[in-house]
Protein backbone atom coordinates (compact mmCIF):
# COMPACT_ATOMS: atom_id res chain seq x y z
CA UNK A 1 0.00 0.00 0.00
CA UNK A 2 1.06 3.59 -0.59
CA UNK A 3 2.34 5.68 2.26
CA UNK A 4 -0.31 7.55 4.28
CA UNK A 5 -0.02 11.32 3.85
CA UNK A 6 -0.85 13.56 6.81
CA UNK A 7 -1.94 17.17 6.17
CA UNK A 8 -3.54 19.11 9.03
CA UNK A 9 -6.34 16.87 10.39
CA UNK A 10 -6.44 14.71 7.24
CA UNK A 11 -4.80 11.34 6.63
CA UNK A 12 -5.07 9.89 3.15
CA UNK A 13 -3.50 7.81 0.41
CA UNK A 14 -3.11 9.24 -3.07
CA UNK A 15 -1.90 7.84 -6.38
CA UNK A 16 -1.95 8.91 -10.03
CA UNK A 17 -2.98 12.05 -11.89
CA UNK A 18 -6.12 12.95 -13.83
CA UNK A 19 -9.82 12.63 -13.00
CA UNK A 20 -10.15 12.57 -9.17
CA UNK A 21 -11.80 9.41 -7.84
CA UNK A 22 -12.30 9.53 -4.06
CA UNK A 23 -12.79 6.23 -2.26
CA UNK A 24 -14.86 6.09 0.94
CA UNK A 25 -14.29 3.06 3.16
CA UNK A 26 -16.89 1.38 5.35
CA UNK A 27 -17.33 1.23 9.10
CA UNK A 28 -15.15 -1.86 9.57
CA UNK A 29 -13.20 -1.36 6.36
CA UNK A 30 -9.68 0.01 6.22
CA UNK A 31 -7.87 1.74 3.38
CA UNK A 32 -6.30 -1.59 2.35
CA UNK A 33 -9.73 -2.92 1.26
CA UNK A 34 -9.25 -0.94 -1.95
CA UNK A 35 -5.70 -2.05 -2.74
CA UNK A 36 -6.62 -3.42 -6.19
CA UNK A 37 -8.56 -0.29 -7.18
CA UNK A 38 -5.53 1.76 -6.09
CA UNK A 39 -3.23 -0.41 -8.25
CA UNK A 40 -5.49 -0.37 -11.32
CA UNK A 41 -6.92 3.09 -11.95
CA UNK A 42 -3.89 5.42 -11.65
CA UNK A 43 -2.50 3.67 -14.78
CA UNK A 44 -5.70 4.64 -16.59
CA UNK A 45 -5.82 8.39 -16.09
CA UNK A 46 -7.36 8.61 -12.62
CA UNK A 47 -6.13 10.27 -9.46
CA UNK A 48 -7.17 7.88 -6.67
CA UNK A 49 -7.56 9.45 -3.22
CA UNK A 50 -8.56 7.45 -0.15
CA UNK A 51 -9.16 9.63 2.92
CA UNK A 52 -9.25 8.01 6.33
CA UNK A 53 -12.71 8.83 7.69
CA UNK A 54 -12.66 9.90 11.37
CA UNK A 55 -14.93 7.03 12.41
CA UNK A 56 -13.33 6.73 15.88
CA UNK A 57 -12.22 10.28 16.55
CA UNK A 58 -15.32 12.45 16.27
CA UNK A 59 -16.93 13.57 19.55
CA UNK A 60 -19.43 10.88 20.49
CA UNK A 61 -22.46 13.20 20.17
CA UNK A 62 -21.25 14.16 16.71
CA UNK A 63 -20.58 10.64 15.42
CA UNK A 64 -22.98 10.39 12.49
CA UNK A 65 -23.20 9.90 8.72
CA UNK A 66 -23.81 13.66 8.41
CA UNK A 67 -20.59 14.50 10.31
CA UNK A 68 -18.57 12.18 8.07
CA UNK A 69 -20.14 13.83 5.01
CA UNK A 70 -19.13 17.28 6.34
CA UNK A 71 -15.61 15.95 7.01
CA UNK A 72 -15.48 14.87 3.35
CA UNK A 73 -16.53 18.39 2.29
CA UNK A 74 -13.69 19.89 4.35
CA UNK A 75 -11.24 17.39 2.86
CA UNK A 76 -12.30 18.18 -0.73
CA UNK A 77 -11.99 21.92 -0.02
CA UNK A 78 -8.57 21.37 1.58
CA UNK A 79 -7.33 19.49 -1.51
CA UNK A 80 -8.95 22.00 -3.91
CA UNK A 81 -10.81 19.29 -5.81
CA UNK A 82 -13.86 19.59 -8.03
CA UNK A 83 -15.86 17.35 -10.39
CA UNK A 84 -14.97 14.34 -8.25
CA UNK A 85 -16.22 10.79 -8.65
CA UNK A 86 -17.07 9.18 -5.29
CA UNK A 87 -16.79 5.43 -4.75
CA UNK A 88 -18.22 4.19 -1.46
CA UNK A 89 -18.53 0.75 0.11
CA UNK A 90 -21.01 0.06 2.92
CA UNK A 91 -21.13 3.10 5.25
CA UNK A 92 -18.79 4.88 2.79
CA UNK A 93 -21.51 4.61 0.14
CA UNK A 94 -23.97 6.23 2.53
CA UNK A 95 -21.52 9.08 3.21
CA UNK A 96 -21.09 9.48 -0.56
CA UNK A 97 -24.87 9.61 -1.10
CA UNK A 98 -25.43 12.24 1.58
CA UNK A 99 -22.49 14.32 0.32
CA UNK A 100 -23.82 14.14 -3.26
CA UNK A 101 -27.27 15.22 -2.11
CA UNK A 102 -25.84 18.22 -0.24
CA UNK A 103 -23.11 19.20 -2.73
CA UNK A 104 -24.29 17.98 -6.16
CA UNK A 105 -22.15 20.53 -8.05
CA UNK A 106 -18.95 18.99 -6.65
CA UNK A 107 -19.79 15.43 -7.72
CA UNK A 108 -19.53 14.23 -11.32
CA UNK A 109 -20.37 10.58 -10.63
CA UNK A 110 -21.16 8.22 -7.77
CA UNK A 111 -20.34 4.52 -7.37
CA UNK A 112 -22.14 2.47 -4.71
CA UNK A 113 -21.10 -1.01 -3.67
CA UNK A 114 -22.81 -2.74 -0.73
CA UNK A 115 -23.97 0.72 0.36
CA UNK A 116 -26.09 1.52 3.36
CA UNK A 117 -28.63 4.32 3.04
CA UNK A 118 -31.73 2.21 2.56
CA UNK A 119 -31.22 -0.93 4.62
CA UNK A 120 -28.47 -3.04 6.15
CA UNK A 121 -28.03 -5.98 8.51
CA UNK A 122 -25.37 -4.78 10.93
CA UNK A 123 -23.34 -6.68 13.49
CA UNK A 124 -25.08 -4.87 16.33
CA UNK A 125 -27.29 -7.80 17.23
CA UNK A 126 -24.26 -9.79 18.34
CA UNK A 127 -22.16 -7.27 20.25
CA UNK A 128 -22.86 -8.78 23.69
CA UNK A 129 -20.65 -11.65 22.54
CA UNK A 130 -17.86 -9.30 21.64
CA UNK A 131 -15.25 -11.13 23.73
CA UNK A 132 -15.86 -14.32 21.76
CA UNK A 133 -13.24 -14.54 18.98
CA UNK A 134 -14.91 -17.49 17.23
CA UNK A 135 -18.17 -15.55 17.02
CA UNK A 136 -16.46 -12.44 15.60
CA UNK A 137 -14.66 -14.69 13.09
CA UNK A 138 -17.98 -16.20 12.00
CA UNK A 139 -19.56 -12.72 11.69
CA UNK A 140 -16.58 -11.43 9.69
CA UNK A 141 -16.68 -14.42 7.34
CA UNK A 142 -20.41 -13.90 6.72
CA UNK A 143 -19.60 -10.55 5.08
CA UNK A 144 -18.03 -12.46 2.16
CA UNK A 145 -19.30 -15.18 -0.18
CA UNK A 146 -15.95 -16.95 0.24
CA UNK A 147 -15.18 -17.00 4.00
CA UNK A 148 -11.44 -17.35 3.26
CA UNK A 149 -11.40 -13.66 2.25
CA UNK A 150 -11.82 -12.90 5.98
CA UNK A 151 -8.12 -13.36 6.76
CA UNK A 152 -6.82 -13.52 10.31
CA UNK A 153 -5.70 -9.90 9.88
CA UNK A 154 -9.28 -8.79 9.04
CA UNK A 155 -10.83 -10.81 11.89
CA UNK A 156 -8.22 -9.51 14.36
CA UNK A 157 -9.03 -5.93 13.34
CA UNK A 158 -12.78 -6.41 13.87
CA UNK A 159 -12.15 -8.21 17.17
CA UNK A 160 -9.91 -5.36 18.37
CA UNK A 161 -12.55 -2.79 17.33
CA UNK A 162 -15.46 -4.42 19.14
CA UNK A 163 -13.37 -4.97 22.29
CA UNK A 164 -12.23 -1.34 22.44
CA UNK A 165 -14.96 0.50 24.30
CA UNK A 166 -14.25 3.84 22.59
CA UNK A 167 -14.43 2.23 19.13
CA UNK A 168 -17.44 0.10 19.98
CA UNK A 169 -19.52 3.06 21.20
CA UNK A 170 -18.74 4.98 18.00
CA UNK A 171 -19.37 1.95 15.79
CA UNK A 172 -22.82 1.53 17.34
CA UNK A 173 -23.52 5.27 17.11
CA UNK A 174 -22.69 5.24 13.39
CA UNK A 175 -24.71 2.07 12.76
CA UNK A 176 -27.72 3.71 14.44
CA UNK A 177 -27.15 6.96 12.54
CA UNK A 178 -27.09 5.02 9.25
CA UNK A 179 -30.42 3.35 10.07
CA UNK A 180 -31.97 6.67 11.13
CA UNK A 181 -30.75 8.46 8.02
CA UNK A 182 -32.74 6.47 5.46
CA UNK A 183 -32.49 8.20 2.08
CA UNK A 184 -35.44 6.62 0.22
CA UNK A 185 -37.30 9.96 -0.06
CA UNK A 186 -34.21 11.88 -1.20
CA UNK A 187 -32.88 9.53 -3.89
CA UNK A 188 -35.47 10.37 -6.61
CA UNK A 189 -34.26 14.01 -6.53
CA UNK A 190 -30.60 13.05 -7.06
CA UNK A 191 -29.63 13.20 -10.75
CA UNK A 192 -25.93 12.43 -10.41
CA UNK A 193 -24.93 9.50 -12.68
CA UNK A 194 -24.55 6.47 -10.41
CA UNK A 195 -23.06 3.00 -10.87
CA UNK A 196 -24.39 0.34 -8.48
CA UNK A 197 -21.96 -2.60 -8.34
CA UNK A 198 -23.31 -5.31 -6.06
CA UNK A 199 -22.50 -8.80 -4.85
CA UNK A 200 -25.30 -11.22 -5.74
CA UNK A 201 -24.85 -12.98 -2.40
CA UNK A 202 -24.48 -9.87 -0.21
CA UNK A 203 -26.04 -10.73 3.15
CA UNK A 204 -25.40 -7.33 4.79
CA UNK A 205 -27.12 -5.21 2.13
CA UNK A 206 -29.06 -7.90 0.22
CA UNK A 207 -29.63 -7.76 -3.57
CA UNK A 208 -33.10 -6.21 -3.23
CA UNK A 209 -31.37 -3.14 -1.72
CA UNK A 210 -29.37 -2.69 -4.94
CA UNK A 211 -32.57 -3.05 -6.95
CA UNK A 212 -34.27 -0.41 -4.79
CA UNK A 213 -31.34 1.99 -5.24
CA UNK A 214 -31.58 1.42 -8.99
CA UNK A 215 -35.34 2.06 -9.00
CA UNK A 216 -35.17 5.22 -6.86
CA UNK A 217 -32.13 6.90 -8.43
CA UNK A 218 -33.07 8.68 -11.70
CA UNK A 219 -29.76 8.05 -13.51
CA UNK A 220 -28.26 4.74 -12.38
CA UNK A 221 -26.85 1.51 -13.83
CA UNK A 222 -26.89 -1.72 -11.84
CA UNK A 223 -24.16 -4.36 -12.24
CA UNK A 224 -24.09 -7.74 -10.47
CA UNK A 225 -21.02 -9.71 -9.43
CA UNK A 226 -21.78 -13.38 -8.80
CA UNK A 227 -20.41 -15.52 -5.97
CA UNK A 228 -19.78 -12.29 -4.13
CA UNK A 229 -20.74 -10.81 -0.77
CA UNK A 230 -20.62 -7.30 0.71
CA UNK A 231 -17.21 -6.14 -0.60
CA UNK A 232 -16.93 -6.84 -4.36
CA UNK A 233 -13.71 -4.80 -4.70
CA UNK A 234 -12.02 -7.25 -2.27
CA UNK A 235 -13.67 -10.49 -3.33
CA UNK A 236 -13.60 -10.08 -7.12
CA UNK A 237 -11.19 -7.18 -7.71
CA UNK A 238 -10.59 -7.84 -11.44
CA UNK A 239 -14.30 -8.01 -12.27
CA UNK A 240 -15.01 -5.02 -10.06
CA UNK A 241 -12.32 -2.90 -11.74
CA UNK A 242 -13.38 -3.92 -15.26
CA UNK A 243 -17.04 -3.19 -14.51
CA UNK A 244 -16.19 0.19 -13.01
CA UNK A 245 -13.87 1.09 -15.89
CA UNK A 246 -16.55 0.20 -18.48
CA UNK A 247 -19.10 2.38 -16.69
CA UNK A 248 -16.64 5.29 -16.44
CA UNK A 249 -15.85 4.99 -20.16
CA UNK A 250 -19.52 4.72 -21.14
CA UNK A 251 -20.23 7.88 -19.15
CA UNK A 252 -17.12 9.53 -20.64
CA UNK A 253 -15.65 10.39 -17.23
Amino acid sequence: MNKIIQEEEFRFIESGEGQPLIILHGLMGGLSNFKDVLDYFPKRGYQIIIPELPVYSLPILNTSVKSLSEFLYKFIQHRGLKDVILLGNSLGGHVGLLFTKNYPKLVKGLVLTGSSGLYENNMGDGYPKRGDYAYIKQKSEAVFYDPKIATKEIVDEVFETVNDRNKLVRTLALAKSAIRHNMANELPKMYTPTAIIWGKQDSVTPPNVAEEFNTLLPDSNLYWIDKCGHAPMMEHPKEFNTTLQQWLETRKF
